[in-house]
């Protein structure tokens, strides 16, 4: 009897572990408490996520299964759309669970396999953009992508690849190797800069705007160079255009009029309806390039816009002398767009009776909003001064009647962004005393704290450093400290800067030229001379390479873009920094290197350097 007893109380307790073990709900003991806040809100869901690694993929290969990898960020409105449809859904998890190895990843924290894995979904879909989902063999062979899904057709979708993989995986992974084999592109023309500015007219919109005719995103990279080449060779027709697109990224939609700052895109050709998103390294380059605008176009109104967004950035996004990740899209109440938005009524509350009528018409508060939460209070068309005036006064009782609602932030500090910063509020800085201080505070955190005397940290988070630092992190931080050390004059910060760069080159640069990251785990194209959401890294090292004074770092740079302008190919409007560099360093015909001119026409006039693709 009590060995029966004993038995049944031994296969109750298998039973009750097999449960445990195989129901959804232990993955929070995966990912709770993480320290990026992304990665930590996906604690609680069913689907038993891992983190990406190398632990992931032997995973994947001891089960012969494929991992999905699925990338989003803090601040992305459809990423949580997505959790909510369906990773919370206890059908999808099952799924997940029993036939994939289901991986969560921060785009913020693995910026190199986020752009691999975006430029698989571009060229084989024709799209990317978060969030991204991906099938991946355990060999590393993406073979399939999508965004975002309706929880229904995601299921249908991963249903149907796991019978697929069932019955014959060695098929689907020869597919996934011969998806891998890119097919050559063409060779860059000649003479790029020429090539660069027409195709950069060919993209631009002339009668709003930006570039193309869909979705608008502030194409940093491209316009500092195009500011670049208006610089040293003016042009009426690329005036005009440059000057249209400031003013319609800084006059409408794109710009949070009220308390400051740049929201990630506009999901409408004429810059009025945004992703409420704010990102760091969106409103760092963008006002490193307004304060290029102003020196180069002489239009004062364009430092205004610079200094309101880092200030904006001080004001909003500060952690302990640095700065946080982004502002999210959603608002507390879990409202798109919440924290920005305002019925008419209320409006029309806050406001005096000579203010109302004025931005009534200008607002289009009379007309249903375009937003289900309410209007975005900017100009709808043309403002005198007297209206500005008001309008002004409008926004100033709009902040404080605003005040109290929450919107949360990714706390997350990451380094390369802090580094775009340090350039902003340095350059900054050279004209406002309340940026050179911010600037010095940032350096000493960068320096201090994300700087362990070999290596850089990713990030900083409540629970330490983060490790994993990229290509880019290395770049962005060597030139914010370059630029940061012109400006204050520095020299200790100018030697991290160099001591930055030769860990760079050291780390991340082979015999057949760049890596994105020290480890690639994933078989897909990357490119560091392409223009993404930040900029691409090769050119900002190379530059900064040439620009040091440093014999050892000015061979690498040389040999490095010698290397690049003899092998490359593609579109010349994602290329923007390894053009602006040929064409300030010119090539004789049979040269074996690039001539190396005096480091300071390097730099556009009046400014220390640097130019900033965003996933599309």
């Amino acid at each position: 009897m009590t060995k029966a007893i004993l038995l049944r109380s031994t296969l109750l307790l298998v039973v009750i572990f097999l449960s445990w073990l195989f129901n959804p709900v232990h993955a929070a003991t995966r990912l709770a408490g993480h320290a990026s806040p992304y990665l930590a809100m996906h604690a609680d869901d069913p689907v038993d996520w891992r983190e990406w690694g190398p632990a992931a993929m032997a995973e994947a290969k001891r089960q012969n299964r494929l991992l999905l990898v699925s990338v989003g960020y803090f601040a992305c409105h459809w990423c949580h759309v997505m959790q909510r449809e369906s990773y919370r859904d206890a059908e999808v998890a099952r799924l997940l669970n029993a036939h994939y190895i289901p991986v969560k990843v921060d785009r913020e924290l693995n910026a190199a396999l986020d752009a691999a894995l975006q430029a698989f979904s571009e060229r084989t879909r024709g799209r990317s953009g978060w969030p991204l989902n991906v099938f991946i063999t355990p060999e590393g062979y993406p073979l399939f992508a999508m965004q975002y899904a309706p929880r229904d057709e995601f299921l249908r979708i991963g249903t149907a690849l796991a019978e697929r993989w069932r019955a014959d995986a060695a098929q689907l992974k020869a597919v996934a190797q011969a998806a891998a084999i890119v097919a050559p592109q063409p060779r860059l023309p000649a003479d790029l800069r020429a090539a660069f500015i027409s195709r950069s007219l060919e993209e631009a919109d002339l009668l709003r705007g930006g570039f193309g005719t869909a979705a608008k995103f502030p194409l940093a990279p491209q316009l500092a160079v195009l500011l670049d080449f208006q610089a040293r060779q003016p042009n009426a027709e690329l005036a005009d255009f440059l000057s249209l697109t400031l003013d319609q990224m800084a006059g409408r939609g794109l710009f949070d009029h009220v308390a400051g700052g740049f929201f990630r895109y506009t999901v409408d050709p004429d810059w009025q309806q945004p992703h409420f998103e704010k990102m760091l390294y969106d409103n760092a380059q963008l006002a490193s390039l307004y304060l290029q605008a102003a020196r180069v176009l002489r239009q004062p109104r364009y430092r205004a816009v610079a200094e309101r967004t880092l200030d904006f950035v001080l004001a909003r996004m500060a952690l302990a002398d640095a700065f946080v990740a982004s502002l999210s899209a959603i608002d507390a109440d879990g409202v798109e767009g919440g924290a920005y938005l305002w019925p008419a009524d209320r409006i029309k509350a806050l406001l005096s009776e000579a203010e109302w009528p004025v931005v009534q018409r200008l607002w289009a508060l009379d007309r249903v909003p375009e937003f289900e939460a309410g209007h975005l209070p900017f100009a709808q068309g043309p403002v005198t001064a007297a209206e500005d005036r008001l309008q002004r006064s409008a926004w100033t009782k709009l902040a404080q009647g605003r005040i109290n609602r929450v919107i949360p932030r990714d706390e997350k500090i990451v380094a390369g962004w802090n580094g775009l910063l340090l350039a902003a509020l340095a350059e900054s800085g050279r004209e406002l005393p309340r940026h050179a201080e911010a600037a010095a505070k940032l350096y000493h955190v960068i320096q201090g704290r994300l700087w362990d005397g070999r290596r850089l940290h990713k990030g900083l988070s409540a629970n330490g450093a983060l490790a994993g630092a990229e290509l880019e992190d290395y770049a962005y931080v060597a030139r914010g400290a370059w630029h940061y050390a012109q400006a204050s004059g520095d020299q200790a910060a100018r030697q991290f800067s160099l001591q930055v760069q030769r860990q760079a080159w050291q780390r991340f640069y082979k015999a057949d030229g760049f890596r994105l990251e020290e480890r690639e785990l994933v078989i897909a194209k990357t490119d560091a001379w392409e223009e993404g959401h930040t900029p691409a890294p090769a050119p900002l090292l190379v530059e900064l390479g040439l620009m040091s004074g440093e014999a050892d770092l000015q061979r690498r740079a040389r040999n490095a873009l010698t290397q690049a302008l003899k092998s490359a190919r593609g579109d010349v409007f994602w290329r923007a920094g390894l053009v602006r560099l040929a064409a300030i360093i010119p090539a004789p015909s049979g040269a074996a290197a690039p001539v190396l001119p005096e480091a300071a026409t390097l730099a556009p006039p009046g400014a220390s350097g640097g130019v900033s693709r965003p996933a599309r």
